[in-house]
């Protein structure tokens, strides 16, 4: 008798970025900066990172099951009720609770395809079947996704800004593509690159979008500096959130975790820090990449995409890269091989980054 379901062997394992330990294990490279995760490079938020020193003494007794004081303070930080919001081990953590909770056998999902992985692997692995709709100028094509609609669809997916491209769907094409969607389908806006985006022009901010079968997602895991503690949230309709919470993991997130959250959501000199160096850091790459002539996606997130003329180049780059310290992302793993995702820095970062390049080139 066959143990493991054959959509379960069938997958590959998660491939993260190459973390700065294992490039330092692998070449002997002390010197290293890694700008391959979308990580926040001010580090995290030192109000959550206080709070998290606070709770050490607490960490012998199990979380707060309900997650209270996280979800309120959440809920008066958006104008929701607490009912409204649910809390998890980052994004990922409450996708893996609503693909639980709301998918039936004979249920289909639909996405596109080279999109953020989380999500791909997680639908994957649910045994459902899922419409992976193709890009069109790296951007998500809302219309042929409409097109895929049909009566098993159950859950449609849309990253907002999209990761790895940080191209986005704009206010008019998502009122567009509503108007096709059944009130019986979930669609899940995923905004983990929210506080980036949200001051461009005609970027929907899903929190106008109200509606009984749209779920928010974002996080901590950017703005906040907090990836490693893993704490994400979401939004939505109240009769979704009880049922999510009937089904996530008990005692998630950690008690550190949601100590982090409460405390991260006060620290706004941090956040305009944050947001003012990814600014200054976006304008200084892209115009050091037009100067050289090299490709590259326009993204309103923390990183950027550059487009090569070939995997191999791109590899090769990567590569060459990585031995003069620098860590960034070649996009296999997403279905872009010819193509590398540099996360903004720092700026002396930034700049060792593009002098390397420099060099190579």
């Amino acid at each position: 008798m066959a143990l493991v379901p054959s959509y379960i062997k069938q997958l590959d394992n998660y491939k993260p970025g190459k973390s700065i330990k294992e490039a330092k294990r692998e070449l002997g490279i002390t010197d290293l900066i890694k700008l391959a995760s979308n990580e926040n490079p001010l580090g995290p938020s030192p109000k959550g990172l206080a709070a998290i020193k606070k709770s050490f003494d607490q960490l012998h007794r199990y979380p707060d099951a309900i997650g209270y004081e996280l979800r309120k303070k959440l809920s008066e930080r958006f104008n929701v009720k607490k009912e409204n919001v649910i809390i998890g081990a980052g994004s990922e953590g409450i996708m893996s609770t609503i693909m639980r909770t709301f998918l039936l056998s004979d249920d289909e999902l639909i996405s596109a395809d080279n999109s953020f992985i989380g999500f791909r692997v997680l639908a994957n692995a649910s045994g459902r079947r899922v419409h992976w709709v193709p890009m069109k100028n790296y951007r998500y094509d809302l219309q042929a996704m409409a097109e895929k609609i049909t009566d098993y669809t159950k859950i449609i997916y849309i990253a907002n800004p999209d990761n790895p491209m940080g191209t986005y769907v704009t206010r008019d094409e998502f009122n567009e593509f509503y108007s096709y969607v059944p009130e019986r389908v979930l669609i899940i806006l995923d905004e983990a690159y929210y506080e980036f985006a949200k001051d461009s022009p005609n970027y929907p901010d899903s929190m106008s979008y109200r509606y009984d079968n749209v779920i928010t997602l974002r996080t901590f895991s950017k703005v906040y500096g907090l990836a490693g503690i893993r704490i994400g949230y979401g939004f939505a309709h109240e009769s979704l959130i009880n049922n999510l919470m009937k089904v996530k993991v008990p005692f998630e997130p950690s008690f550190a975790a949601q100590a982090a959250g409460v405390a991260a959501l006060d620290d706004t000199s941090f956040l305009k820090k944050t947001l003012e160096t990814n600014n200054h850091g976006m304008t200084y790459l892209k115009t050091e990449f037009d100067s050289l002539h090299i490709e590259q996606v326009p993204s309103i997130a923390n990183f950027i995409t550059t487009i090569w003329d070939s995997e191999e180049r791109a590899s090769d780059l990567s590569q060459k890269l990585l031995k003069k310290g620098v860590i960034v992302r070649q996009l296999i793993a997403f279905g872009w091989p010819d193509c590398i995702r540099i996360s903004v820095g720092i700026e002396e970062e930034n700049k060792k980054f593009i002098h390397s390049l420099k060099d190579i080139l």
